[in-house]
């Protein structure tokens, strides 16, 4: 008979580390593989991952579409029904941070530096070339905004918190390990713990860990781009290596930190920077145009909700959507092991009312008005006919925020301003990876040596070095969109188990709510009936004395 494996039998300390050795051996020489290979045939790689995404796209546009309104509509549910009540970690846990600290720390990791890559390029770029209304058009331009929300608002942010919910609830409430199989066990049972809870952590480690380095890659080029744009650097490969050497530094510091000394600390001065640059870019642009555009643009984007997100070119017989919203569905599920379980992790305490409606309407509302602040703005620019920023942004889209500042007063302060935030951004987005990959690597554990945790910070910049220098960043980042498509199908899943394990838990609790009031009831009556013994008592003595 089978040895049955056990929680405790997941980590081993191994040469300073504590791993679950199937996962991190197998996930490093995956890696190490799949690096080798995509150099060696990068131009192959990046013409096949190509084909893929489209044959992906144009044959499963309507289940991504589909899939994350299901995710939506399912949380949305799940915050007004009888378990919003129910707290992450039991009635008794609270909060390990303050709410204006799980904001900065959500906001930071999820799609911080998202924002400041696109907040520009994206509005121009469908104002340009909107889905059918006609472009240059007040028409176009409000399209624009409805579909740049739609892409960085409530949908994004409802597949981080579904996989957040699932991760806290089983890791807190159910005293599983911090890690993707765990989300299983209503399935899988004991059986998360073997062959099978192993290929889902290998498949979540590899979706981070190069959907990260992708993304530090793509990074450092725009940082690169904007020390060129501002202060005349060349931003050629020598000056991107020295970049990705030095993002790696302070990331590596703030993963040995922790998530309180580090992520925390540095999350905080994120949003304290990204507030100073929308503030300066409302009170020194064109503040009243945007006030209105903010109030224009949420009222539209809300009042043609449901048409938007179903809106799947049936009739048009188009392709719009295969470079916008399919690659935005399928990225943001791709990154969702990531995102979602760092939020799982900093969110023990919550409540699940009030961990849905935190993840979902707070970061949104944020994003709508930053992109309210500089894509409506930039709009406006094209509008009063200044071609520079348009030009940028067919040109290279990494130079749009720092062309887009040229129209501002105080440029350079505010170019250096941004250059900052990016950085910054993107040292959370790592060091929060790190965390997540560590977590992942060692069967659950939530503090795991020193050692490991430099390990995968140190690798997640060796990875995007290597291949800014040999190429094959698009075909890693073309790859990790297309696992998309089979991680929709394990989210969808994901719903199904999260409601039950809710469901069986509330029974539960219901029970013993019950059990308790029986007993305090039997206790009450029991009290009552000794309390009429003890004055019967004494109204015999007295009526013998008498």
């Amino acid at each position: 008979m089978a040895k049955k494996v056990t929680r405790s039998d997941q980590s081993k300390k191994m040469f300073g580390f504590e791993v679950n050795p199937p996962v991190f051996f197998t996930s490093t020489f995956i890696i190490i593989l799949s690096i080798a290979l995509t150099l060696i045939f990068r131009e192959q790689a990046e013409v096949f991952f190509l084909k893929v995404q489209t044959s992906v796209a144009n044959n499963a546009d309507w289940f991504f579409i589909l899939s994350v309104n299901i995710f939506l509509v399912f949380l949305i549910y799940l915050a007004m029904s009888k378990y919003g009540g129910m707290r992450l970690g039991g009635d008794k846990a609270r909060p390990e941070f303050s709410t204006a600290s799980w904001f900065a720390m959500l906001f930071s990791a999820g799609m911080g530096i998202g924002l400041l890559f696109f907040g520009v390029g994206e509005p121009v770029m469908h104002f340009q070339n909107p889905p059918w209304a006609p472009p240059g058009t007040a028409e176009a331009a409000q399209q624009a905004m409805n579909f740049t929300f739609l892409h960085w608002g409530l949908h994004p942010w409802a597949i981080y918190a579904l996989v957040g919910l699932a991760l806290a609830y089983f890791t807190y409430s159910r005293g599983l390990p911090l890690t993707i199989r765990s989300i299983f066990y209503p399935f899988l049972g004991d059986r998360i713990y073997g062959r099978a809870g192993d290929l889902i952590d290998i498949f979540a480690v590899l979706a981070t860990l190069f959907g990260l380095a992708t993304s530090l890659g793509f990074g450092v080029q725009q940082i690169a781009s904007g020390l060129n744009h501002v202060f005349g650097i060349p931003s050629g490969i020598n000056t991107q290596m020295i970049l990705i050497g030095g993002i790696t530094v302070i990331a590596t510091t703030s993963v040995v930190l922790g998530v309180d000394k580090g992520v925390k600390v540095l999350s905080e001065w994120n949003m304290r920077i990204a507030l100073l640059l929308l503030v300066l870019a409302l009170v020194l642009g064109p503040t009243i145009f945007i006030l209105r555009s903010f109030v224009e643009n949420t009222g539209s984007y809300l009042f043609n909700f449901l048409e938007i997100a179903t809106w799947s070119e049936t009739f048009t017989g188009t392709s719009w959507q295969n470079a916008w919203t399919v690659f935005y569905w399928g990225w943001w599920i791709g990154w969702s092991p990531f995102v979602g379980m760092f939020i799982a992790r900093i969110s023990k305490g919550r409540t699940i009312r009030e961990f849905i409606l935190g993840v979902l309407l707070v970061p949104s509302l944020v994003t709508f008005f930053w992109m309210s602040t500089f894509g409506s703005s930039a709009i406006k620019q094209t509008l009063d006919g200044k071609s520079a920023l348009a030009e940028a942004i067919n040109s290279d889209i990494a130079t749009a925020l720092f062309v887009f500042f040229q129209d501002y007063p105080l440029t350079i302060v505010i170019n250096i301003v941004a250059v900052l935030l990016i950085a910054g951004f993107f040292v959370t987005s790592s060091d929060s990876g790190s965390l997540v990959i560590d977590s992942l690597t060692s069967g659950g554990k939530i503090d795991s040596p020193v050692a490991q945790r430099i390990f995968w910070a140190v690798t997640e910049g060796a990875v995007a070095a290597v291949l800014l220098l040999g190429g094959g960043l698009q075909a890693l980042q073309t790859a990790t969109i297309v696992t998309g498509l089979p991680f929709a199908v394990i989210l969808l899943i994901m719903c199904y188990s999260l409601f039950k394990g809710l469901k069986e838990d509330y029974v539960k609790i219901k029970q013993k709510q019950s059990q308790q009031q029986l007993e305090n009831y039997e206790e009450l009556v029991s009290e009552i009936i000794s309390r009429r013994s003890a004055v019967k008592n004494k109204k015999s003595k007295t009526h013998e004395t008498d």
